[in-house]
Order: structure tokens, then C-alpha cells, then sequence
């Protein structure tokens, strides 16, 4: 086996920076994406914080939808609650300036996770390749949340269990905590629970001679991590509703949910052939289980564009040791130059507190129908409206019910097929739509195909449009609205 390594004068350089890879990865991380306003370009960001303000108005778990017309009263398991809370409260503390400095933050903490262990391993040119190709796996998803806000409990957990088999135990039981939060953040700890198998398989193949000692550690620690995953408000229901989410049909409508697309330009593509260079190059050789588990991430990417951040995340700590070309860790841990801890401390202090005093205005943007909303009189607004998916989450935040949003999952695959079918350009699904739910208003992107077909459709008008949105009214209800309005 070849390692990927510097040569030795240059790595010596190098290496006195290695200590503060992690401090260095995660400030950088964090400075990137702390005035990015791309990172709430996700319609989905609005109601996340509505469901976290209603909890904590409320003092409970929201167990029912309370948000639309269509679905209103009917049940809904928010299995992301907590970090519902968290984006509440993020949003009551800085506005969005806190919601953005709690998404970069968590961004920021999992490519440290990950920076810490590549360190333990690789030499800096190796590294930091390794975490410019993972991170750029991440970079499309990078939204304002609950995936993301998962991403260091991700890392944190598997850096467990690596950290585990590199001294051949079993996973320390301080893990188990990390279950807890993780289960009640969002829906990838099946995955952390999933990785349990392939460690533990790994580690009794090595201790084939002794066995027992192996599966009773390991088996102790995935049954008390299993026990942690159902300490939530949905119990064994919230172990099951992953599965439930990934076995809808109608999920692939979704893009995050859709195929991997090699079409067009992707980070997982240049990392693939960069991985595949390197691999052939070097003749970099990966444990077999460990490859098992890589095909096994990979070929979740393909079938879904949303896990490409979890390979991008995972697959260079898993490499990490094939690359580095030895078969242990280096011993040697030296802490970070107080220096250089507080330099990088005051750092996050200073742009944290600009982000959080000067103030981030929401404006028209691919999720933000502003200004198509502000054209709609308050008493059409209170009546049935059909919504752009993606819109669903503007319309909760303004008060207004929408017809549906992102939460695929409490609709179910019968209301948005029929939904998909009425918004594709079917015109008589549209109309038996807007007959069956007596809508009287809808506010679609300019590019949805129902568009073009509310355009010409007998009885409906044309309202507002502009480069976001695109609103139109039926005729009688904008009649009935403008009464009111003179009334």
C-alpha cells in the first residue's frame, strides 16, 4: 500500500499546523457561511420556526397540523421538534442574523468533528484535500435546517465509533447522549444506528479467535443505542417514520429528493473522480467492510440527491486511514497554541456580534413570494389558496393557510399525487383541484406549468407577476374581494 503523503521535509513544515486543523476548519466553515443569505433559500426554513414558536408558546409538542386549510387538525409528528425550539429560539434571539449564525455554527462544528480526526491520520496536503472534496459535498445542501443541525451529531457519532475500532473497544457509552439529541433532531440517527452493524462486524471479524468478548461489548452498546433512539415524544412511532418517509412514491417530486443527476455540475462528481484517481494512483487499499459501507453511502447519493452530503461528510473519515498508509493513529496530541484558540475565539465573538446587530431583510427570492403576497387584499388572502410547494412554508410565516408545503410526509402519497398531477399542466386534475377545495386564489413560480394553464382557464385572472411569483384570482372571489375591501 502506498500512502498519500508529502514528502517528509515538507511535511515537517506542515505539520505544526495540524494541532489547529479543527479550529482552523470550522472558523473558516463558520466565516463562510455566517453572511451567506443563500442558506435560507429554503421555503421549508419558514415553518420549521413557526412549529418551534408554537411549541414554545405553548409549552408542548405539536402533535397536529395547525398550519393549513387543507390539513388542519389532522395529526402530524414532528420529529424534528427540537430543533424546531432551536430555530425558534435562535430567531427570537438575533432574527434572522441568529437563525443564519445557528446554521453556520453547526456547519462549522461538523467540519471540525471531521478535521479533528483526519488530523489523527493524514499529513496536511492529504487533509485538507480531503476536506475541500467532503465539504463541497455539503455545500447544496447548506440550508437553515434540522439536516444540517444534524450534521455534527453525524460526525460526532461516527467519530465514536472509528475512534472505537482504532483501539480496538467497543464505543464509549458517552455516546448514547449523542442518540438522544440526534433522534430528536432529525430523522438520520437510523443511520448512526445503522453504522453500529458494519463496526461491530468489523471488530469480530478481527477478534475471530475470541469472539464472545466482541459481540457482547458491541451487541451491549447497539442495544443501549437503540434504547436512547426511542427516548423521544413519538417513541417506537419515531424509530419507524424514517422508513415510512423513504418508502413514500411520491418523494422524488421533491429535488433533494430525486435521483443523482451526472448532467449536470455537482461536487459529489469531481470528488467521485478525484477519489478514483487517487485510488488507482496510489493503489490505495480500503478494508472491505469499510468499503461495503462506502458503496452503501454511495449508493444512497445515487438514489437521492440529499445524501451526497452524508457521503461528502462520512467518506473521508472512512478513508482516512487507507490513505494515510499505517495502521495506527498518531499517539502524539498536541494542544493548540493558546494563541492561536484565542485568536480564533475572538474571531467568532467579533462577526457573531456584527451578524447579530445588523439586521438581514427577507426580499423576494426563490422561496420568498413577497411581493406577489402583498398584492393579494387581506380578505382574499383568508380564503382557500393553491400554492407552489415550495411557497407553502412564506405563506405559514404571513399567517395566511396554505393549500400544502413541505411536509410531504403528513400528506401522504394520495394528496400529492393529486396534487403533482394538478400543478404538471393537467388541465382537467387542476380544475377538479380548485372545484374540490373552492379555491379562489393561487400563487405559483412564474415556471410552473399550472401557469400557462390559469391563464387561459374560463372564470380565473391573471392578478400579479413578477420574476418570483406569479398570483392569479378567480373571478367571483376578486369580485367578492374588492366589495369588501370598498366596504
Amino acid at each position: 500500500m502506498t500512502a498519500l503523503a508529502p514528502s517528509a521535509p515538507f511535511e515537517a513544515k506542515l505539520s505544526r499546523f495540524l494541532p489547529s486543523a479543527a479550529a482552523l476548519t470550522g472558523l473558516i466553515v463558520y466565516l463562510e457561511l455566517l453572511f451567506a443569505p443563500q442558506i435560507l433559500n429554503d421555503g421549508d426554513t419558514y415553518w420549521h420556526i413557526r412549529a418551534g414558536e408554537w411549541m414554545l408558546a405553548h409549552g408542548q409538542i405539536l402533535h397536529v397540523d395547525v398550519f393549513t386549510y387543507t390539513y388542519a387538525g389532522r395529526h402530524w409528528q414532528t420529529h424534528e421538534w427540537l430543533a424546531e425550539v432551536v430555530m425558534a429560539l435562535a430567531y427570537r434571539v438575533g432574527g434572522w442574523g441568529g437563525v443564519m449564525a445557528l446554521t453556520a455554527g453547526c456547519a462549522a462544528a461538523a467540519g471540525a468533528v471531521v478535521a479533528g480526526y483526519l488530523r489523527r491520520w493524514l499529513a496536511p496536503l492529504p487533509l485538507t484535500l480531503a476536506l475541500v472534496l467532503g465539504l463541497a459535498c455539503l455545500a447544496p445542501g447548506l440550508l437553515a435546517r434540522p439536516h444540517v443541525y444534524a450534521f455534527p451529531l453525524l460526525a460526532a457519532w461516527v467519530v465514536g465509533l472509528l475512534r472505537a475500532r482504532d483501539a480496538h473497544r467497543a464505543p464509549s457509552l458517552w455516546l448514547l447522549p449523542l442518540m438522544v439529541i440526534w433522534a430528536n433532531v432529525h430523522g438520520s440517527f437510523v443511520l448512526g444506528l445503522a453504522l453500529i452493524g458494519p463496526f461491530a462486524l468489523e471488530a469480530l471479524i478481527e477478534a475471530r479467535a475470541r469472539p464472545w468478548p466482541t459481540i457482547r461489548a458491541w451487541g451491549l452498546f447497539g442495544l443501549a443505542a437503540l434504547a436512547a433512539a426511542v427516548v423521544t415524544p413519538h417513541g417506537v412511532s419515531g424509530l419507524i417514520f424514517p422508513f415510512e418517509l423513504m418508502s413514500l412514491s411520491t418523494m422524488p417530486s421533491i429535488d433533494e429528493w430525486r435521483p443523482f443527476d451526472f448532467s449536470t455540475f455537482q461536487p459529489m462528481t469531481v470528488g467521485l473522480f478525484v477519489a478514483l484517481f487517487i485510488g488507482f494512483w496510489r493503489g490505495i487499499q480500503v478494508p472491505p467492510i469499510r468499503l461495503i459501507v462506502l458503496l452503501g453511502l454511495f449508493f444512497l447519493a445515487l438514489q437521492h440527491q440529499r445524501h451526497a452530503m452524508v457521503l461528502g461528510l462520512l467518506a473521508p473519515m472512512l478513508l482516512a486511514q487507507p490513505m494515510s498508509g499505517h495502521g495506527q493513529p498518531k499517539d502524539s496530541f498536541q494542544r493548540s497554541p493558546l494563541w492561536v484558540a484565542g485568536a480564533v475565539f475572538a474571531l467568532l465573538a467579533a462577526f457573531t456580534g456584527a451578524r447579530l446587530a445588523l439586521p438581514h431583510e427577507r426580499q423576494d427570492a426563490i422561496s420568498t413570494p413577497a411581493s406577489a403576497l402583498a398584492s393579494v387584499p387581506a380578505e382574499l388572502a383568508g380564503r382557500p389558496v393553491l400554492n407552489d410547494f415550495g411557497f407553502g412554508g412564506y405563506l405559514i410565516w404571513s399567517g395566511v393557510k396554505p393549500f400544502t408545503d413541505g411536509r410531504a410526509d403528513m400528506y401522504g402519497d394520495a394528496f400529492m399525487a393529486a396534487y403533482d398531477e394538478a400543478v404538471s399542466g393537467d388541465r382537467p386534475a387542476l380544475e377538479a383541484l380548485l372545484a374540490r377545495y373552492g379555491v379562489a386564489w393561487t400563487i405559483f413560480h412564474p415556471n410552473n406549468p399550472a401557469v400557462g394553464v390559469l391563464d387561459h382557464l374560463p372564470g380565473w385572472r391573471r392578478h400579479y407577476a413578477d420574476a418570483h411569483a406569479v398570483v392569479h384570482v378567480r373571478a367571483d372571489a376578486r369580485a367578492m374581494s374588492l366589495r369588501g375591501a370598498v366596504r
